[in-house]
């Protein structure tokens, strides 16, 4: 159970569900949080504490990470490349911002792990692309779709989309994008089961089968059903996407 201090280390509405026990997750010593995010990706990669980084970084640190511009987790040529794909002006613009991120070994080579935490059904969204600068809005799409067809040309049934399932979807063509540079990269869709104190917005998940049937579900529109759990070869580079879950336990 965490303490008053370590939510008064998060802003108000990061107090429940899927951030506090994110940061929870990557909180302690070194060795033990390696261990624990290793096992997110279990059998197909390893997180070495000694050389691996991650974040957020436990409750002394507990931003999240912006792939396309937080240093550390691409070259500084891939991330420049990533956030122009993504973004024509970046003032007062994001790329996206993930529950979890972390550097690891996978499949041998130097890669990443993307984790997209929930906690409640309410958290699972199926709205489009809110509107914001015109120029960004097209250049989202263009990535997205580009994105899809990527992986249509793989795998048939994709339908990445910025009009519907915009986060899954973004998800996913970030997940593609890095792929492209090389770089090995494991999405994890991360459930966090019992978080009762979100029983009153959202259903919380009771099992890690309720969990998986409920992504399954919510993607079945957007990613193929054999997706899952399977090594897609994106240009040589190996891409994954998991469905893990957890119980961290109460948050009072």
């Amino acid at each position: 159970m965490l303490t008053k201090e370590q939510l008064a280390a998060l802003e108000p509405k990061g107090r429940r569900g899927s951030r506090p026990r994110c940061v929870m997750l990557t909180d302690g010593d070194r060795r033990f949080v390696a261990r624990r995010l290793g096992e997110l990706i279990h059998p197909y990669g390893v997180v070495d504490a000694s050389r691996h980084i991650w974040m957020p970084k436990g409750f002394a640190q507990p931003q999240e990470a912006k792939i396309g511009e937080t240093d550390g987790f691409l070259s500084a040529e891939h991330q420049e490349g990533a956030t122009s794909w993504w973004l024509v002006h970046r003032e007062r613009a994001n790329t996206p911002n993930w529950d979890i991120a972390c550097t690891a070994t996978i499949d041998g080579r130097e890669g990443l792990i993307l984790v997209e935490a929930k906690a409640h059904c309410s958290e699972l969204h199926v709205e489009g692309k809110p509107p914001g600068n015109a120029d960004n809005d097209r250049r989202i799409r263009d990535a997205i779709r580009e994105a899809d067809m990527g992986l249509n040309a793989i795998l048939p049934g994709w339908h990445l989309t910025a009009d519907s399932h915009y986060q899954l979807c973004n998800r996913f063509a970030w997940s593609w994008k890095i792929a492209t540079l090389g770089i090995p990269v494991i999405l994890v869709y991360l459930g966090f089961l019992n978080a009762n104190e979100m029983a009153d917005i959202g259903q919380p998940f009771r099992s890690t089968d309720e969990w998986v049937n409920a992504v399954r579900d919510h993607a079945r529109s957007v990613v193929p059903e054999n997706a899952w759990e399977r090594s897609l070869d994106i240009d040589g580079t190996p891409a994954r996407a998991l469905i893990r879950a957890l119980d961290l336990g109460r948050i009072d």
